[in-house]
């Protein structure tokens, strides 16, 4: 803390001899929601701009946020904080940009940004690698068990079994055919790293066919439908949208195989937990991995949290020390670009 408060008053001093500035009142007024954002972000705001920072390591409350917009230039939010009209009329005509620290941005009113003249920068490609390692990560965590064979150690199962030729025994990516809701950036970077585990076919759905996944991938393009039935495993890693909201229901689980297993790492809202819940009781599919839930985070005692064939996390798909800085320094420059009137890095 020490260093960078250090950081920050001789970068203030610099600033206010440069461009003769008399007070803190003349920079550019950002608010940032939380207070763990990666330090490189912060201080590179605070050369720059006079930064509001709400103290705590937990999403801000939103009478916190409404109060504390008021007259800002610039807001760094994350995907929990609803960025919408009520919003933009508690800031007020000041507010110029706002950089979310996220590839999805369905939390941000694009709508109204657009008609208020608000620029957005999000964070798309820098997460990539990270959520695609961690889907393949979950896709075989649930495959293979893992979550049950490590109770097994501590919970006196491995005792009672004594090495059973069928006990903990899961499936094999190896020659099965996996389906991809979404064969964007993370959804062809999972592609990618799935045909290390010699999978016999990778099929893809989407808005149309891309060349690229043909000749890279040798992936073939195949309505959802047809997705559903042939694969193993079904990995969602689509975009939410309005049209594809709880697109994951009662009908589509009936459309996969007993013995298939439902991955997802894009939005929470895309399935019904509800009809899930049923799926993985019934039979009617065999497991299902979770990074993204609804709602964030999920109450502790879920139905979904009893289920042995159910692997849960809390949305850590782009949780590495690298990616989450990267993320940062990302969505702070996108707000000072919007600030000084340039091109953001990465507008929506």
């Amino acid at each position: 803390m020490l260093i960078r408060k250090i950081v920050f008053i001789r970068a203030q001093t610099l600033l206010k001899k440069q461009f003769n500035f008399k007070s803190m009142s003349t920079l550019p007024k950002v608010l940032i929601t939380r207070n763990d954002i990666p330090e490189d972000a912060i201080l590179l705001l605070q050369s720059k701009c006079d930064v509001e920072i709400y103290g705590k390591p937990s999403p801000i409350p939103r009478d916190e946020l409404l109060k504390r917009v008021k007259g800002k230039n610039g807001i760094f939010c994350l995907i929990t904080e609803k960025i919408n009209q009520e919003v933009f009329e508690a800031a007020g005509s000041t507010l110029k940009v706002v950089g979310t620290m996220s590839a999805g941005y369905d939390h941000v009113d694009l709508t109204e940004c657009k008609k208020r003249g608000i620029l957005v920068g999000n964070t798309p490609d820098v997460l990539t690698d990270a959520t695609a390692e961690l889907t393949v990560a979950l896709l075989l965590a649930t495959s293979r068990r893992l979550f049950e064979a490590n109770q097994q150690v501590t919970n006196g199962g491995w005792v009672k079994c004594a090495w059973g030729p069928l006990w903990m025994c899961g499936q094999s990516l190896q020659g099965s055919t996996v389906g991809i809701i979404g064969l964007g950036r993370i959804g062809f970077g999972v592609a990618e790293r799935l045909k290390a585990f010699k999978v016999k076919n990778i099929v893809y759905s989407g808005n149309r066919a891309k060349v690229e996944a043909m000749e890279k991938l040798n992936a073939k393009f195949v309505p959802l439908d047809e997705l559903l039935k042939q694969s193993d495993f079904v990995v969602a890693c689509c975009a939410l949208t309005p049209e594809n909201k709880v697109m994951m229901n009662k009908e589509a689980f009936k459309k996969m195989k007993k013995n298939a297993i439902f991955i997802n790492t894009s939005r929470g809202a895309l399935v019904n937990q509800d009809d899930l819940y049923e799926a993985l009781t019934t039979g009617v599919i065999h497991a299902a991995g979770l990074d993204v839930l609804d709602p964030e985070p999920l109450p502790v005692d879920h139905k979904l949290t009893k289920l042995p064939n159910c692997v849960l996390l809390p949305h850590i798909g782009s949780a590495t020390i690298e990616t989450r800085t990267t993320m940062a320094l990302l969505t702070a420059k996108n707000i000072l670009a919007g600030l000084e009137g340039k091109p953001l890095l990465c507008p929506l």
